[in-house]
């Protein structure tokens, strides 16, 4: 399935256009200062673009990042501006005519954005083998992917090589598409369905199994949008299976419990992140206005204690007192619009 994968985003496809279903390009409307940073992104970049998120969380002045499946690098000279001259972004990918491509805009962008020299570079790799490209365990504040993952053969593999490469109080923070069910092995097996990032797609649930047991205890969802299959044969294959793309945070904190547990505590944003006076949005179930004193669990306290977003919080509490699960916590399907009728019943805090 590698190969095949290889084969339809190095040959099959020569533009986001040729895709057969808009699973790969869900994204929603940028903001405006992300509009700006995108308009600097040269043209044969952003017509290869393949991805189904927004991979740019807040707060990366100068930090050092790591794209996995970067494809031609529109991701990554967006975060090329957002990290600055002082910091780095890395892109792995396999197929060499995306590296080609990025590596060819390398010196325009490096002008574009007014730097004395690149920040970014491009390396040939498998995710799954990323412990092999010698990349520096620990060595990575953020690290992003956009709707890659799911086309990974091991993707246990790919979760825990990224932890490996996280610094303490790092997060990866990435885009993919998610079924609401396990795929069965026959669909998994066709090509185009998997190239169309979609059979190759993670049950939810299982997911977030992988995740805990690769040392990310709580994963955070962003943000979640219904995938709509227009080909009819593509939906024909496919049967009743919903497909949602989904942005995720996962956090690298050694003290993170497996459920989110009330010790009476509360965070007040000072408003100070740039492009984010009036709220922080943490997930889609914590939205922090600035000035409001918003109650946490341990978790979320330490999600924001212990990263880079500690400085502009205001932290209320301390592990005292222990006051049993935080109310609202549950289990069912995270994705907006699952089930018809049905409250999508949320999942944490």
């Amino acid at each position: 399935m590698r190969e095949a994968v290889e084969e339809y985003y190095g040959s099959v496809l020569e533009t986001s256009g040729d895709l057969k279903t808009n699973a790969c390009t869900t994204a929603g409307a940028p903001p405006m200062h992300m509009k700006a940073l995108l308009s600097n992104v040269h043209s044969d970049i952003t017509s290869t673009y393949y991805g189904c998120g927004l991979v740019y969380p807040g707060e990366l002045d100068g930090a050092r990042v790591l794209d996995l499946g970067c494809g031609t690098g529109r991701d990554c000279y967006v975060l090329s501006q957002l990290v600055g001259e002082h910091g780095s972004v890395v892109g792995i990918d396999m197929t060499d005519n995306q590296l080609a491509l990025a590596n060819k805009h390398i010196s325009y962008h490096t002008e574009k954005f007014g730097y004395a020299s690149p920040n970014v570079e491009f390396k040939k790799g498998y995710l799954e083998t990323l412990n092999e490209l010698g990349l520096e365990r620990e060595s990575f504040d953020v690290i992003v992917s956009n709707c890659v993952i799911n086309l990974a053969t091991d993707k246990p593999a790919v979760l825990s090589h990224a932890h490996s490469l996280l610094k303490e109080g790092g997060e990866m923070y990435f885009a993919d598409v998610y079924a609401d069910r396990r795929i069965p092995t026959k669909l998994a097996s066709d090509p185009v369905l998997y190239g169309e990032c979609l059979s190759g797609a993670l049950y939810w649930n299982d997911f977030h199994t992988i995740a805990k047991h690769v040392g990310f205890p709580d994963p955070r969802l962003v943000s979640s949008n219904p995938i709509t299959i227009n080909d009819p044969a593509v939906a024909a294959k496919l049967g009743s299976t919903q497909f949602f793309s989904a942005t995720y945070r996962l956090f690298k904190i050694s003290d993170l419990e497996p459920a989110c547990e009330d010790y009476g505590q509360a965070v007040i944003y000072q408003g100070s992140l740039d492009n984010e006076p009036d709220e922080f949005i943490l997930d889609e179930h914590h939205v922090i206005e600035q000035g409001r004193t918003f109650l946490v669990c341990g978790n979320t306290w330490r999600m924001l204690h212990a990263t880079r977003f500690k400085e502009h919080f205001e932290f209320i509490g301390n592990w005292d007192r222990h006051f049993g699960i935080f109310e609202g916590c549950g289990t069912t399907i995270p994705y907006s619009s699952a089930i018809a009728g049905e409250d999508p019943a949320l999942g944490c805090c």
